[in-house]
């Protein structure tokens, strides 16, 4: 049996994830230690895979048509976005993730981004490399709101230290019932409500293949002038020339983003907007994080190859 893993940071930081694969037999093959697997070698290789474990990679139909032996595709993490849900359900395909593993690491970078946008920490140190010794100015986050979009894990955990600095919490979950938010200290909201009312909007929900950006130019601009967003979840959630556009105009006073609709970031707008902090989609890279999710989806992909039922299945 062999599996085939496209990302580069699966067991980075632990080899047991790697020896569960290696004692049940399920050989790991990793072509690539630094980047992702390029997809026409994905294509070549899938004839001989056994079981997939995936980053970002786009798992078309086409990519498990090419795969007859094909019997578990992993996420190694959450989102499973990029997945084709429907074309695995009817090739018999198990699909596994890690719900959990990464939810305190992008939780901790999440809240980075926000004193890093709102207090221009990045820029400061930018400047200070350059030569110039600047006083930039920004807004302490006591007493301003959050407005947290998706409360999972993540945005559950966001909000307890959002409330550390003792911020108000409003959120919005479209899959949530208002009981679900009972208990929590944050107070739920529609969209439009949050939106309008939040300092800062913080995104932690998944972005349907195909979609429009749930945060059109429209939504952007009824956001609260001099307001933040940050995005640490899919890029396909945000308008990025819309954003870049408000932030040009100060509409906006800030952004911090960690995902793109197109990664790597190629000639997007945002690399000439002000106020905004870019990451390469690090949310996920915490050591803990790292070791959890690797531990996760290499026993469940030996769960499939050995005929049992994987604890994490999205399909």
């Amino acid at each position: 049996m062999s599996t085939l893993i496209t990302t580069p940071t699966f067991g980075r930081f632990s080899d047991e994830p790697w020896r569960v694969l290696e004692r049940a037999g399920a050989a790991p093959v990793r072509p690539c230690a630094d980047r992702a697997l390029p997809a026409a070698e994905l294509l070549a290789r899938m004839p001989e895979t056994d079981a997939l474990i995936v980053g970002l990679d786009p798992i078309t139909a086409e990519v498990m048509a090419a795969g007859p032996r094909l019997r578990v595709i992993a996420k190694h993490g959450v989102g499973v976005d990029n997945i084709d849900l429907a074309a695995a359900r009817e090739r018999g395909v198990r699909v596994v993730y890690a719900p959990g593993g990464n939810s305190r690491a992008v939780a901790e970078l999440t809240f980075g981004l926000i004193l890093d946008a709102t207090r221009q920490i990045t820029r400061t140190h930018t400047e200070v490399l350059a030569g110039v010794w600047p006083k930039h100015f920004g807004p302490e986050l006591h007493g301003r709101t959050l407005g947290i979009v998706g409360f999972g894990r993540i945005g559950r955990l966001l909000a307890g230290y959002a409330r550390a600095f003792g911020m108000d919490v409003i959120a919005h979950d479209p899959f949530l019932a208002p009981g679900a938010f009972a208990g929590e200290g944050v107070r739920p909201v529609d969209l439009g409500t949050l939106l309008a009312g939040a300092d800062i909007v913080s995104l932690h929900l998944p972005a349907e293949p195909g979609a429009p950006p749930l945060l059109d130019r429209d939504r952007l601009a009824s956001m609260r002038p001099g307001a933040c967003l940050v995005n640490a979840a899919r890029g396909g959630l945000v308008d990025e020339a819309a954003l870049a556009d408000l932030l040009a105009s100060g509409h906006l006073g800030a952004a911090a983003l960690d995902a793109f609709a197109v990664e790597p970031l190629g000639d997007s707008p945002l690399r000439a907007a002000p106020n905004v902090v870019l990451t390469s989609h690090i949310a996920a890279c915490g050591h803990a994080a790292n070791q959890a999710m690797g531990l996760m989806v290499a026993e469940d992909v030996v769960r499939v190859l050995g005929g049992e039922e994987p604890r994490h299945a999205a399909v």
